[in-house]
């Protein structure tokens, strides 16, 4: 197993700190018109709130292995059932959160697998806005769900 060095806080230049010593990536996954959302634990930086499964990334990971990784141990799917499609990165310069935007086939399925998260479900996406957002993944979200229309519509 390769060591995993990417957990810790980085300073940033815009005032906050961010989980990652690499940078952080996280999986949207999407299928029949619904995005897979995590309900994150009180406890943990940004608790209490629904986002995508994600976290710091490993210096040797690339964007897709770091994103898969963690999804894979907050929610247990199976990284057969996805097909990832594109990327969104926001950047904050000495820091990053990608963002892997991937379409699941009907045979994921997904539940919450360690404390870090209370519950996961699959949330249409008219109705991501009506729940109380990760508030880095509420700022993303409009342009993510730029992509994933695009995303559909070229695939038709």
């Amino acid at each position: 197993m390769v060591a995993r060095d990417g957990d810790g806080w980085i300073e940033c230049a815009c005032g906050s700190k961010h989980w990652g010593l690499n940078g952080a990536a996280g999986l949207l996954i999407y299928r029949d018109g619904a995005i897979l959302l995590q309900h994150r634990a009180p406890w943990v930086h940004n608790g209490d709130t629904w986002g995508i499964p994600g976290g710091a990334r490993d210096s040797h990971e690339t964007i897709i292995e770091g994103a898969i990784r963690e999804a894979v141990e907050e929610t247990g799917i199976d990284p057969q059932c996805l097909n990832p499609r594109d990327t969104h990165t926001d950047n904050h310069g000495i820091w990053s959160y990608e963002t892997v935007i991937a379409q699941a086939n009907e045979n994921l399925e997904a539940h919450e697998l360690n404390d870090e998260s209370h519950e996961v479900k699959w949330v249409l996406f008219d109705d991501v806005t009506r729940l109380p957002l990760h508030p880095s993944f509420a700022k993303s979200w409009p342009l993510l769900r730029e992509k994933l229309d695009f995303l559909i519509q070229s695939a038709q």
